[in-house]
């Protein structure tokens, strides 16, 4: 099996160059296919000026039939070159979506998300006689029902202000100095996507190292945003004009000069901190009280590592909960202790970072700044 070969552009067509690459060595494929527009003829805006479409040979079919060939030829050859941990994204429109959707799952993918990119400045209807389309579809699959996937839950969570990330995305069109154009001042790509679109996607799915690999890659978004956040990526174009743009893109980005700034590492995967240790290491001795953040309720600290209260003992999340009446409690951001010569008042999970730090060989970033905060 030869040996894959990434960050670099193939000129060529997509299920040719996928045949060559080797089985089972991709960790995310993100595919934005011709979608089939259908167009019947020019779009002409009120003032008769001409709407600057998709009008080009590579969205032409001769039919469903043919489109759906089409598709199932490149999802094939897409299945083969995925690790059986590796997710695919695909993104289309209504002319094309539940067609793509109906080959994906006759493959034997699996969809786990059907994602909604809400367009914040999607193109009027000129004709009046329709709704506004004003968003696309990207799916989401797994290999399979029982397959094990990157999902990176909490950093999609922290994008999103604290909040678990929705299914439905509103994101602008690309627009402005991001749109590449042409030495006409034309849209070089007619369905250049967002970069911030891609940024989640890619953070969403995959891990710093990963090889992420786009079959039509167009203007080069994808990779850009790869490169950026320090994932190792391929992408196969055919339109030699793309090809050319693409790798003066993707050359002037910079890819972050520490990878584990693009790290999202899971709380699970974190190790275990029990909050004796955090006794017996003598970061908070027998005795020390502890309080809520507003001060309301307070505890102490027992020599074993559990805490009581004036009618509560036992664990630091148990004696939270009590003191509450609520069914569950995080003691770890509950309770907070005060700064030695402040009255500042800090949660204890600064000292489980800190001893994670330690364990994990850090010495930077959190632990750091659990340092700073204890001083």
């Amino acid at each position: 099996m030869s040996s894959l070969k990434t960050d670099r552009i193939y000129q060529g067509n997509c299920v040719e160059v996928l045949d060559s690459l080797p089985a089972a060595s991709v960790d995310v494929i993100f595919a934005d296919p011709p979608y089939n527009l259908q167009l019947g003829g020019e779009l002409l805006r009120p003032n008769n000026s001409r709407v600057d479409g998709v009008d080009d040979d590579w969205d032409r079919f001769q039919g469903f039939a043919d489109y759906d060939d089409f598709t199932k030829g490149w999802l094939t050859a897409c299945r083969r070159v995925l690790k059986d941990t590796g997710t695919l994204w695909v993104i289309g429109s209504y002319h094309n979506i539940f067609r793509v959707g109906t080959v994906l799952q006759d493959l034997g993918f699996w969809v786990l998300n059907d994602v909604v990119w809400r367009k914040t400045n999607p193109m009027p209807n000129f004709r009046g006689t329709r709704f506004t389309n004003a968003h696309e579809t990207l799916l989401w699959c797994s290999t399979g029902p029982e397959a094990r996937y990157t999902f990176n839950y909490e950093a999609m969570k922290a994008l999103n202000d604290g909040l678990q990330m929705r299914s439905d995305w509103s994101l602008p069109l690309c627009t402005g100095p991001e749109r590449l154009k042409d030495e006409a001042g034309r849209k070089l790509h007619p369905t250049q996507k967002p970069e911030s679109l891609l940024h989640r996607v890619i953070l969403a799915s995959s891990n710093p190292g990963d090889v992420v690999l786009d079959p039509f890659l167009g203007s080069g978004t994808s990779a850009a945003v790869a490169k950026r956040l320090c994932r190792r990526w391929i992408g196969i174009e055919q339109d030699p004009d793309y090809v050319a743009a693409a790798r003066a893109r993707i050359q002037a980005v910079r890819s972050v000069d520490d990878p584990a700034l693009c790290a999202t590492p899971r709380k699970r995967a974190e190790p275990r901190i029990p909050f004796g240790t955090v006794v017996e290491r003598g970061l908070l001795a027998p005795g020390t009280v502890l309080s809520d953040a507003s001060g309301r309720w307070s505890a102490r600290v027992r020599a074993d590592g559990t805490l009581i209260s004036a009618d509560h003992r036992g664990s630091i999340h148990q004696v939270g909960a009590a003191v509450q009446g609520a069914p569950a409690c995080n003691g770890w951001t509950f309770w907070h202790m005060r700064v030695e010569g402040d009255q500042t008042l800090v949660p204890i999970d600064l000292l489980r970072q800190r001893l994670r730090a330690e364990m994990t060989g850090g010495g930077t970033g959190e632990s750091e700044a659990a340092g700073e905060a204890l001083q």
